[in-house]
C-alpha cells in the first residue's frame, strides 16, 4: 500500500496504491474472483448456520484435530520460514493455539451465555441482559513472525463467538503460508472460512474497499496498522489493531541480575528477536550495569553456543529486506556481544550494544531483530523520560526486589501489557488480556477476551406488560416531582 491516493477509471475505488493501473487491471476482474465468494460467506452468516453452541464446538474440535494431523508439516515449514526448532514451535506456535481452543471448548457455553444486569426504578418491572451476538463476517489479517499463532490465535476466538471469516497470512512465509491454506481448507468449507494468498498490499484493499466487513482484526506493523484502521474508517467497520512499539525493560540495582539476564535473553532473541513484546531496549542502574552484560554474555553463550548460526535454537531473520535493515543498527553503539553477520544464511549474531545514542534510529524504530541496546540510568525519572519518547508500548517489564518498587514502576509507565520480574511470558496467559494502547494498538484477545473481541454486547430489556403505569405517558404537565423522585 503505497503513499499516492488515486481513483480507477469508474470511480468506485479510492484508496492509497503504488500503481493505479496495475491496481484497475485487477479491479476489472475482482467481482468474480474476491467479491462472490464474500457475497456468498455473508449469506450463509445470515442463515445463522454459525450461530449455534453445538456447530461452534465441533468447528472448534476440528480445528484442534488439524493441528494434530498437520504437526509435523507444520514443523516443517516453520523452520523453512524461520528456523524455528520443533520445541520452539510448540511453545510459541501451535501449543499456544490448542491452549486456546481448549479454553474455548471448556468454557463456550458459559461464554455464550446471557449475563444478567440490573434494572434500574424508572423500568421496574423489566428484567435486563447482555447478550453475545457474533459480529458477522470478520476479516484477519497474519504477520510473518509468528506466521501461524498469529492467524489461527484470533480465528479461534472468532469461530468461538460465531462469525464467518476470512484470513490473510503474510505472504513474507510462504511454507508455513501454504500449509495453513492447505489444512484449512481440508476441514472448513469457502462459505465459512475463507483463506486468501497473494500480495498484501494489493489483496487487502481489495477486500476492505469492495466488501463491508463487520470486524477487521489485524496484527502488524504501526504503519501498515494506520492505513488499515483508515480504510476500516471508511465504511465504520470496528477493528482491532495488535501492533508493536518499543517495549522498554527496566533493570534495577535490588534485582536479581543472573535471573533478570536468562530471563530477559531468552524473550529478546527468541526468534532471532523478531517478537512484538521482545525486551527492545534494557534500562539498567548504573551500578549494576557491568554485572548484567556480563550475565547477559553468559546466558546467551549458555542459550546459543559460541556458534549460534550452527545452534539447533536459534532462528534466521525473515528475509534480505529485514536483515538489511537490521544490520543498519550495529553501528549505533559499541558492541559488546555479537555482531557477525552472513546475508546469504539470514544471520544475525545476538548483539549487545552500549554507549547508544538516544538519538539513533535504533532508538526511534522498534528494533524487532537480535539487537539489545542497554542504556544506564541513574533515577527513575531519567529512565521514564527516555521511555516517554517512544510512550504507550505494547509490553513494559521491570526487574526489583522491592514489591513497592515495581507498583510504582506499573503506574508510571503506561503500557499495553507487563511483567515484574519476567519478559514476554504474559502473553501466554489466556487469563490475562493481550493487547496495546496508543501506538501499540487497540483492543485485546486471548481466552475469552478473544471471544469478547469477536462478539457484539447487545443490550436486551424484557419488559411484562401486566404493569404498565400512566406515568410513562402524556400529559406530562405535574410530573416533574415523581420523575425526580424516580430518575436519581
Amino acid at each position: 500500500m503505497g503513499k499516492e491516493h488515486r481513483d480507477c477509471e469508474n470511480g468506485n475505488f479510492k484508496g492509497e496504491i503504488t500503481d493505479s493501473h496495475r491496481f484497475c487491471k485487477l479491479h476489472s476482474s475482482f467481482g468474480f474472483m474476491l467479491l462472490e465468494p464474500l457475497n456468498y460467506m455473508r449469506r450463509y452468516y445470515e442463515s445463522g448456520a454459525t450461530q449455534s453452541f453445538s456447530f461452534r464446538k465441533e468447528q472448534l474440535k476440528k480445528l484442534k484435530q488439524a493441528i494434530v494431523k498437520y504437526e509435523k508439516e507444520l514443523y516443517a515449514a516453520l523452520y523453512s520460514d524461520l528456523k524455528k526448532s520443533p520445541e520452539e514451535c510448540w511453545v510459541t506456535e501451535l501449543g499456544m493455539v490448542t491452549a486456546e481452543i481448549n479454553a474455548a471448548l471448556k468454557s463456550l457455553h458459559r461464554w455464550m451465555k446471557p449475563q444478567k444486569a440490573g434494572t434500574n426504578l424508572l423500568n421496574f418491572p423489566s428484567s435486563s441482559y447482555v447478550m453475545n451476538e457474533p459480529m458477522g463476517v470478520a476479516l484477519i489479517i497474519g504477520p510473518w513472525n509468528y506466521p501461524f499463532q498469529l492467524l489461527i490465535n484470533p480465528l479461534v476466538g472468532a469461530i468461538a463467538a460465531g462469525n464467518c471469516v476470512v484470513l490473510k497470512a503474510s505472504e513474507f512465509a510462504p511454507a508455513t503460508d501454504s500449509v495453513m491454506k492447505k489444512m484449512i481448507e481440508e476441514i472448513f468449507p469457502k462459505e465459512y472460512i475463507l483463506y486468501m494468498q497473494g500480495e498484501g498490499a494489493l489483496i487487502v484493499p481489495q477486500l476492505m474497499n469492495y466488501f463491508r466487513f463487520d470486524f477487521v482484526f489485524y496484527t502488524g506493523s504501526t504503519a501498515v496498522g494506520k492505513i488499515v484502521y483508515k480504510m476500516a474508517a471508511e465504511h465504520l467497520v470496528p477493528v482491532t489493531l495488535e501492533l508493536g512499539g518499543k517495549s522498554p525493560c527496566v533493570v534495577e540495582v535490588d534485582a536479581n541480575i543472573k535471573v533478570a539476564a536468562r530471563r530477559i535473553a531468552m524473550t529478546k532473541f527468541s526468534n532471532a528477536g523478531q517478537m512484538c513484546v521482545a525486551p527492545d531496549y534494557v534500562l539498567v542502574q548504573q551500578s549494576v550495569k557491568e554485572k548484567f552484560i556480563e550475565s547477559l554474555r553468559g546466558a546467551l553463550l549458555s542459550f546459543f553456543s559460541n556458534k549460534p548460526e550452527e545452534d539447533y535454537n536459534y532462528c534466521r531473520i525473515i528475509n534480505e529486506k529485514q536483515f538489511d535493515r537490521l544490520t543498519g543498527y550495529l553501528n549505533s553503539g559499541k558492541i559488546v556481544h555479537g555482531g557477525r553477520t552472513d546475508r546469504g544464511k539470514l544471520f544475525i549474531e545476538p548483539t549487545i550494544l552500549e554507549n547508544v545514542s538516544l538519538d539513533t534510529q535504533v532508538m526511534k524504530d522498534e528494533v524487532f531483530g537480535p539487537i539489545l541496546p542497554v542504556i544506564t540510568f541513574e533515577t527513575m525519572d531519567e529512565a521514564k523520560q527516555i521511555i516517554q519518547q517512544n510512550p504507550n508500548p505494547l509490553a513494559f517489564y521491570v526487574y526489583t526486589s522491592s514489591r513497592k518498587r515495581g507498583i510504582e514502576w506499573l503506574n508510571a509507565i503506561p503500557s499495553g501489557g507487563a511483567c515484574i520480574n519476567n519478559s514476554s511470558w504474559h502473553l501466554t496467559n489466556h487469563h490475562l488480556p493481550f493487547g496495546g494502547r496508543g501506538f501499540s494498538g487497540m483492543g485485546n484477545y486471548h481466552g475469552k477476551y478473544s471471544f469478547d473481541t469477536f462478539s457484539h454486547k447487545k443490550a436486551v430489556m424484557k419488559t411484562p406488560t401486566w404493569f404498565d403505569p400512566n406515568l410513562k405517558y402524556p400529559p406530562f404537565k405535574g410530573m416533574l416531582k415523581w420523575y425526580k423522585k424516580i430518575i436519581r
